[in-house]
């Protein structure tokens, strides 16, 4: 289930002579301080608080809105401030007036009423001078009280703009504001500006840039004494952090901001924190730690919601590590919360994200009538958006009870509502829930129609998936790749003339790809220009064949490109879990030495529904070489090491991986003498927990003996400081890097290892990409000669796959498990030599592995197989 995000909750700013008070969602605006009212102490020491002016003055209305606001109680709010607002105009209080819109404002934003909340702020700028269409303030010389009410006021826009999903007009808005707070000299304004600019560019997918005005900010705020602005900053710090899988520092940060917040004894704040703590703790795998932080943020939380919210995160992590009894003890108390939970926006979610999590262990009838409440809550506060978020999770509960009319009824009606809000992030399940329902009932075309919009409203969204509406958060596995993979199933089943539309499916299974490999990076990666393969086997290199693996529910699905021919399908009824077991036994047994018997017999049942459909049209198109595009745990395993029960695939053809079906434009190595920067790191730093490579030296020199001129980094002159410097001197062809590394499916645990520490692969993707501002042509062949794939990661080798899209390099030779120092060195020498004589890269790889099989001492698999060729392979 989706992690939760803390929705809106109650800041306060201190403003003379009127108040100002603003709503902090937690993405966007930073806390501030309410004007005090005037105190006296008592003599027992208590403060007492004495309201002055009389009530019925508009100071007054707005000290009585705010109470009525932090106690949850909206509507009447909205009544008490509406009063103040006429008074203020019947004084003509321009000023004060517009201070009470914008509070006025930030109540509708609460109750979801967002035409209210746009045509409040609007009429508070227009009251303040702003120019909307030349956003701009038409005042001379405006004095600091009205910049200072109009600075505000334009971060709280900042914050409306940005829960309608519009990051531009948020980030743009946010700016002028800062530039106004620099303006008044107000240090603690600009900060709140830069941090609400980062958490826009935030949940626009824009990380980095986030990330990078987060890190400025928090610098700054480290001289100076605590301060709920400083614990905000941190937090958010923390926060984006985690979202960037960077974990370890996010736990750092986070847990500073924590003990600030216990220093100055903000109860919020500090549950806000253990929840975002819980959060990183979770993606770290520590699940003892995040129920740890969940039950401190509910144990400390001032109010019912944000109490509900941590406890749900902790449901929802109990029900994912299937501890179904702990699990249940915990809905009691949920359910005794959600009676006191505000009607408002965070409250409608919350309830929602507790019915979906009971979906699994709950009463249907129970979670049938929360979301049935929900929709009714989201209706009178007027919030399409929740109300469309509602109607499709009650149209889930039907469907799961196999109820499809009602069940598409409701789906129809919420996809109605996103599509009119335009709210995509929304929309897209909504298709694809439709299009499931289409296919129970047994319309195809009308299914396969939804699919297809579904994937197109998918592609619509930021290529960073991870990056949509917080409060509709998804698992990646769970929510994204089943659309892709449905579709395909659909597109395949298809009868008719033309049908099934082979292109269309393996398009959609590519889709699928670029989109797990921007969710590995947590941004774009294909930014290159690309050519498609079918040309380059057409035209090119018409000796290759591509092979495009599909695996679904029910069978394994094989489409093949050969030369100058149409697509061929092929069938290999077999479930994933068979297949799927298959693969995980064919990687355990490789690098067993006393299991290749065994290694043989599954690699053999392998090859019978990945090749011996095909053998025929092989031979007789007379291809050398075949490109796999792999799907899902195909990739862990190499193809060359494919037995038809006499011989291994590689002695009867050259093979390569393609991550897709587009290329880096396709150029021959070995059209002019190469010269090749090499690296390598015989011992590992102290720190890290990996043998010595003592046959790096031989391996760089065998490099240069080959004939390639060869500028070599050995051992402590192997730094990423110095690599990064080395590889801009000259246009080296290609990069060889023998050194420890790892490949992950998860971007921060994909590195190698240099003298000064781990080269993770998005540092490694900038060392090699430097090049790009000096030298137009990219690396040929980047050699990462001593890698292996992460213990117990079944999808690792999609690493691999980032590495070689985000270095830059046509092609991509690789290891994807440790094998003997001694073999890589004689498996080296002979790929480098094979190169020098005019082999095609996959020739080369071809010829060296074969050396290697026919040595009577390194004739298994484990020895030769580990040696992956990822894209370019001529």
């Amino acid at each position: 289930m989706a992690k939760l995000q803390l929705p809106m909750r109650v800041v306060r700013f201190a403003l003379t002579p009127v108040v100002l008070f603003t709503l902090a969602v937690f993405l966007t605006i930073v806390p501030s301080t309410f004007a005090k009212q005037i105190q006296t102490n008592s003599p027992n020491g208590f403060h007492i608080q004495t309201n002055k002016p009389p009530a019925t003055t508009p100071q007054s209305l707005l000290e009585q809105g705010e109470a009525l606001y932090q106690a949850g109680r909206f509507t009447e709010a909205v009544n008490v401030l509406q009063q103040a607002v006429r008074n203020y105009q019947r004084e003509r209080n321009n000023l004060a007036q517009a201070a009470a819109l914008t509070n006025l404002s930030l109540i509708y934003q609460q109750l979801g009423s967002w035409k209210e909340a746009y045509a409040t702020i609007d009429n508070s700028l227009n009251l303040l001078g702003w120019d909307k269409i030349n956003q701009k303030l038409n005042v001379n010389n405006p004095k600091s009280e009205l910049l200072e009410i109009l600075a505000q006021t334009l971060n709280i826009q900042g914050e409306l703009q940005l829960a309608q999903g519009q990051t531009d007009a948020s980030v743009k808005t946010s700016q002028q504001a800062e530039q106004i707070w620099k303006k008044l000299g107000d240090n603690a304004g600009v900060t709140r500006s830069r941090i609400n600019q980062a958490q826009a560019l935030r949940v626009a997918g824009f990380y980095r840039r986030s990330l990078d005005i987060l890190n400025e900010v928090s610098q700054q705020l480290i001289s100076q004494p605590d301060s709920l602005v400083k614990i905000t900053a941190l937090r958010s710090l923390g926060n984006v952090q985690q979202q960037l899988g960077e974990l370890e520092s996010s736990q750092k940060i986070l847990q500073q901001s924590l003990e600030i917040a216990q220093r100055l004894q903000l109860p919020l704040e500090i549950s806000l924190t253990e929840f975002s703590l819980g959060n990183t703790a979770r993606s770290l795998s520590n699940i003892k730690s995040a129920i740890a932080h969940y039950e401190n943020a509910a144990k400390i939380a001032p109010n019912p919601l944000a109490k509900v919210q941590a406890l749900i995160n902790q449901l929802s992590l109990l029900l994912e590590n299937e501890r179904i009894t702990e699990a249940k003890s915990l809905i009691p108390t949920i359910q005794s919360q959600v009676p006191n939970l505000p009607s408002n926006e965070a409250g409608i979610y919350a309830r929602i994200n507790f019915a979906q999590n009971l979906t699994t262990i709950g009463n249907k009838k129970y979670i049938a009538e929360i979301l049935a409440s929900s929709v009714q809550q989201a209706k009178i506060i007027g919030d399409e958006r929740a109300q469309s978020y509602a109607l499709g999770s009650l149209g889930e509960v039907y469907e799961q009870n196999q109820q499809l009319q009602e069940a598409k009824d409701l789906t129809q009606q919420a996809l109605f509502m996103a599509q009119k809000i335009d709210a995509s992030d929304i929309a897209y399940r909504l298709e694809w829930q439709l299009g499931r329902l289409l296919k129970a009932q047994g319309n195809m075309e009308a299914a396969i129609s939804a699919y297809d919009t579904a994937v197109t409203t998918l592609q619509s969204l930021r290529s960073d998936l991870v990056a949509v509406n917080q409060d509709v958060q998804f698992n990646f596995r769970d929510r994204i790749e089943p659309i892709y993979r449905q579709s395909v199933e659909l597109i395949l089943q298809e009868k008719g003339q033309g049908k099934p539309n082979l292109d269309k499916a393996r398009q959609r299974m590519e889709a699928l790809q670029v989109a797990e490999l921007d969710n590995f990076f947590r941004e774009a990666c294909l930014s290159n220009q690309f050519v498609v393969l079918d040309n380059v086997v057409d035209h090119d290199n018409p000796n290759s064949a591509i092979f495009y693996p599909i695996i679904l529910d029910n069978h394994l699905e094989i489409i093949i490109k050969l030369p100058n021919q149409p697509l061929i399908h092929k069938t290999s009824t077999v479930n994933r879990q068979e297949v799927e077991q298959a693969i995980t036994e064919m990687r355990e047994t490789i690098v067993q030495p006393d299991a290749n018997n065994k290694f043989q017999t599954v690699s053999q049942k392998l090859y019978n529904w990945l090749i011996k459909p095909v053998e025929k049209d092989l031979k007789n198109s007379k291809v050398n070489t075949l490109v796999f595009i792999p799907d899902g745990l195909l990739r862990n395993i190499p193809m060359s090491a494919l037995y038809d029960g006499k011989e291994y695939l590689v002695q009867n053809y050259s093979v390569a991986v393609s991550p897709g079906l587009q290329l880096f434009i396709p150029k021959p190595l070995a059209q002019k003498k190469l010269n090749a920067l090499v690296g390598g790191l015989s011992q590992p730093p102290k720190n890290e927990n990996f043998a010595p490579l003592p046959n790096v030296k031989v391996e760089l020199q065998l490099i240069q003996k080959s004939g390639v001129s060869t500028t070599t980094l050995l051992d402590e002159n192997f730094r990423s400081t110095t690599l990064g410097k080395t590889i801009n001197s000259q246009p080296f062809r290609v990069v060889h890097l023998a050194t420890h590394g790892q490949f992950s499916s998860k971007a921060k645990d994909t590195f190698i290892l240099a003298a000064d520490g781990r080269i993770n692969v998005s540092e490694l993707n900038s060392l090699l990409k430097s090049r790009e501002q000096k030298r137009t042509e990219p690396v040929e062949l980047l050699v990462l000669s001593a890698c292996e794939t992460a213990a117990g990661d079944n999808r690792a080798a999609l690493g691999l796959a980032g590495v070689a899209l985000r270095a830059g390099a046509r092609s991509t030779l690789a290891s994807l498990w440790q094998i003997g120092d001694y073999s890589t060195a004689l498996f080296v020498d002979e790929f480098y030599r094979q190169l020098m004589t005019g082999k095609t890269t996959a020739e080369a790889l071809r010829f060296a592995q074969l050396k290697l099989l026919e040595a009577p001492e390194y004739k298994r698999p484990m020895y030769w197989a580990s040696y992956v060729l990822v894209g370019n392979w001529l």
